[in-house]
């Protein structure tokens, strides 16, 4: 029995990008777990990509992809300049690509491009506290729990607590061959 290693990439989106994302979003099993501002349309996915490409380093619209396909989404934007933050958001992988560690790979693939070659020194993320998937990746992806925030946002007509979750850059396993 061979065992083929997963070959995701990450890529900055691109106009071309913009119905999928829009369709992505608004996927009835992906809608209810990303944060309430979320584009809910083409023309708005498309501002935010071309924000991405003016702006690569402040905010990332990316595309994870599976042997050159397209199996899901992730996104950041700098929360504090000074400090080298950037809060991560959005990820979301298609319903046909699931349970094969897409996303975990992928979470590892926007640490090191964050963390490694953009030069944040800290990443931070809230999920809401009913995303139990979300909670259970994030652990997985080696990120650290650091606590709940009770009540913290109106979603589904009710108050929901945020998970919160964060990594610096010495967290980060070093990669076979560094030093």
């Amino acid at each position: 029995m061979r065992i083929k290693p997963l070959m995701v990439t990450l890529r900055r989106a691109v106009a071309a990008d913009a119905k999928w994302l829009a369709e992505l979003y608004a996927a009835e099993d992906v809608e209810p777990f990303l944060g309430a501002q979320r584009p809910t349309d083409e023309a708005a996915v498309l501002e935010e990509i071309e924000r991405s490409e003016r702006d690569p380093r402040q905010f990332g619209r990316m595309i994870v992809e599976l042997d050159g396909e397209r199996a899901g989404t992730l996104g950041w934007h700098e929360v504090n300049e000074r400090n080298a933050i950037a809060r991560l958001e959005a990820l979301a992988v298609h319903a046909s690509f699931r349970r094969r560690g897409i996303a975990e790979e992928a979470a590892r693939l926007s640490q090191r491009l964050l963390l490694g070659e953009l030069g944040y020194h800290r990443l931070e993320f809230a999920c809401y506290g009913f995303n139990h998937a979300a909670i259970r990746h994030s652990e997985r992806a080696g990120f650290i729990h650091e606590g709940v925030k009770r009540k913290a946002y109106m979603r589904h007509g009710e108050w929901q607590d945020a998970v919160l979750f964060s990594l610096l850059r010495e967290d980060l396993p070093l990669e076979e061959g560094s030093p």
